[in-house]
């Protein structure tokens, strides 16, 4: 055996975080010494290691385990390598069936290992020189992993930490951590009463309650409304459609693990939709396009229906059923630069608009699986290039990560807490038009193949709306909040008055309700703050007297009595504005 080697510096808080999950291993070992170990890679915070035990881990046993770690880390344990046969590696871990499966696998006659203490495990390395350069992490989590991510095979337990440089990087990273608890938005999807997934119902299909519905709402007006300034016209596709179609798109073959099986429709096979793109361009066949009509830009809030397995599902942002803020532009090929640098422009005014500031773009390049010709392709992937440097447009490039039919842009903003959201995508398809025989008539009178577009702008409305809960932890903008003021009579006297506010907010557009509740009016305010209503308008003698309002702000802020029309007129200033800010 010989020492690890140090690693490089770029490296080293990687080769920290798969380290760490070393010697989780060796600690949950030490606890159960017929434990089965599957892998237990570095993450983008920490680490993980999934394990067969005898019995499942409970949240008391996380102290525990992690107490182990630290002895371990005090003992300061060197990491060593070694290099086996496979015969003898097939011996060393006879009893671990995970590793030999691994083993099998693996191309090289000779396979490393890696040993600290009393554990040793199937790794190509590399690792830091000894545990005690293991110094900031905690066990966090537990949750259940199939070997493999494939649901056929064994559920294992795995075993979620976070792990940093400094003591302080843990800190402040495990505050973060509890802050993304509080905004979490399943959690604040419950108690704001925005929407519910039934496992009566199935698994990852969302049921929109009134507010959630309402905010829903005015963010689908807004971007009909975006969309047709911008060229766009809004068509409705079918939720289902005959198999042939996918098949001849390409999805049948490229994209059939997250598409359900077909169902018999008078001895017909059909698909319920993953996509909207085939009826948006049944759509454009249905005439013969000139030159002199492109581009066509369709765009639809479509609905769309994917296999997702119950493991990965997640509140809105990971589910079985979603529409996408779809769009599909057919272009001539001299103008698919303009229409790229368009899409472009648009999905940041929206990225913007709903008040996410940073963002980072992403251009996705061929994957392994693809239709279509490499050289089809690289032209592709050169316009969106062009499109994002004439809009000055800083972006990295994503390698293998486009879709099966052509390359893409991602944007992926971030929220209040710095974590990552995927947004809009562009993407460039010279596959279907081909596939499908999609064309128009040319200036010479000849049929040419056009340039299509893929795009979203926001990505879909349910992961949308869960980055928006998460964003604003719940206090939405004015624009956006499901009740936007609520009046609170002082007394029952005080309830025809408020009940006339309320009809005058409604009756120019603005969400106000009244409290009518025979309850008082701080426990009426608590409620409001609770729901996080951006303005609470208590009324009582002197305000009926007055025709005023005495108007408190969610921030726990209170403004001067004002003449109600005052008010009202701010307000409507505010949501028309779409501003940020509550002060009026």
């Amino acid at each position: 055996m010989v020492p690890a080697k140090k690693p490089q510096k770029d490296d080293s808080l990687e080769i920290m975080r798969h380290s760490a999950s070393h010697v989780l291993a060796e600690a949950v070992l030490s606890m159960f010494p017929d434990a089965r170990f599957g892998i237990g890679p570095a993450t983008q915070d920490g680490f993980y290691y999934d394990f067969d035990l005898p019995r499942p881990l409970t949240p008391d046993d996380l102290p525990v385990i992690e107490a182990k770690m630290k002895e371990l880390v005090a003992a300061d344990l060197p990491f060593t390598r070694k290099e086996l046969s496979k015969k003898d590696a097939r011996s060393l871990f006879a009893k671990q069936p995970y590793k030999l499966e691994l083993i099998e696998e693996i191309a090289d006659e000779k396979v490393g290992v890696y040993r600290q203490g009393s554990f040793v495990d199937l790794c190509r390395g590399p690792h830091v020189a000894s545990t005690g350069e293991l110094k900031a992490f905690k066990l966090v989590s537990i949750a259940g992993a199939y070997w493999r991510g494939d649901e056929h095979n064994p559920m294992l337990q795995r075993v979620y930490g976070v792990g940093f440089a400094t003591e302080q990087a843990l800190a402040d990273y495990l505050k973060n951590l509890e802050e993304a608890a509080r905004r979490d938005h399943r959690k604040l999807g419950k108690e704001l009463d925005l929407f519910s997934i039934h496992e009566e119902a199935g698994p990852g299909l969302v049921h929109w309650h009134p507010k959630g519905a309402t905010i829903r709402r005015v963010i689908e007006d807004f971007w009909k409304d975006e969309h047709f300034k911008r060229g766009y016209d809004l068509v409705y596709t079918p939720h289902i459609g005959k198999l042939d179609l996918w098949k001849t798109s390409g999805h049948w073959n490229f994209y059939r693990e997250n598409m359900y099986d077909p169902i018999d429709v008078e001895g017909q096979e059909y698909v319920i939709k993953p996509m909207n793109c085939i009826g948006h361009i049944l759509i454009y066949k249905t005439s013969q396009r000139s030159y002199r009509e492109l581009p066509l830009r369709y765009a639809e809030l479509g609905t769309v229906y994917r296999y997702e397995r119950s493991g990965v599902l997640h509140g809105l942002s990971r589910v079985r059923g979603f529409t996408q803020d779809d769009a599909h532009i057919f272009c001539r090929f001299d103008q698919l630069e303009d229409e790229v640098a368009g899409v472009l422009d648009l999905a940041l005014f929206m990225v913007d608009t709903f008040g996410f500031s940073n963002y980072s773009i992403y251009l996705s390049t061929r994957p392994e699986k693809y239709a279509g010709d490499t050289k089809v392709w690289e032209e592709a992937t050169d316009t969106l290039a062009r499109a994002l440097e004439r809009q000055t447009l800083a972006y990295e490039i994503d390698p293998g990560e486009g879709v099966f039919y052509g390359p893409k842009i991602d944007i992926k903003f971030e929220d209040a807490v710095g974590r990552g959201w995927q947004g809009p995508t562009i993407q460039v398809d010279f596959n279907l038009p081909q596939r499908f025989d999609v064309n128009y008539v040319g200036e010479d009178g000849q049929e040419h193949m056009v340039a299509m577009v893929h795009r979203t702008v926001l990505g879909s409305m349910e992961r949308f709306l869960a980055s928006l809960i998460e964003h604003y932890g719940g206090a939405f903008p004015v624009w956006l909040a499901p009740v936007q003021a609520v009046v609170i009579p002082i007394a029952d006297r005080h309830l025809e008055y408020a009940r006339k506010l309320e009809a005058e907010l409604r009756s120019e557009g603005v969400r106000g309700v009244v409290d009518a509740r025979s309850e008082t009016v701080n426990m009426k305010i608590r409620k409001a703050q609770l729901e996080k209503v951006p303005y609470m308008l208590v009324v009582g003698d002197r305000e009926v007297a007055d025709a005023t309002v005495s108007v408190r702000l969610r921030s726990g802020e209170q403004v001067n009595a004002q003449p109600f029309a005052d008010f009202k007129q701010k307000l409507k200033g505010i949501i028309a504005s779409r501003s940020l800010e509550l002060k009026l």
